[in-house]
């Protein structure tokens, strides 16, 4: 079940919900049928629920949507990236452990 703090985005919502938010947001490029997006799902939605009122953690599936992925050049899944002040500051490639992953969030959020 997926916390309620990730927002699901897709390719028309991508402007307001990520470039424009007052807040970081880690958005997770992701798909279905992706093993290693489903093994860090469970990570995601408590890492969502620690950094509340920090950081905005996203989704956005690359099969529903295809110009967001295509204009960052993801080109493997999971694809981590996190937007601060609507410009990218940061990608990870792959899945992470959550200390792997709560490191990379605190290195954009210092």
């Amino acid at each position: 079940m997926a916390s309620d703090l990730i927002k699901h985005v897709s390719d028309g919502s991508f402007e307001t919900d990520v470039l424009q938010s007052s807040k970081p947001v880690l958005v997770d490029f992701w798909a279905e049928w992706c093993g290693p997006c489903k093994a860090i799902a469970p990570t995601l939605d408590e890492l969502a629920k620690t950094y509340d009122g920090k950081l905005q953690i996203a989704k956005v599936n690359v099969d529903e949507n295809r110009t967001i992925p295509a204009k960052f050049g993801i080109k493997g899944i999971p694809t981590l990236m996190v937007f601060k002040d609507g410009q990218l500051a940061a990608t990870k490639v792959g899945a992470m452990t959550k200390a792997q992953l709560a490191q990379f969030i605190d290195q954009q959020l210092a």
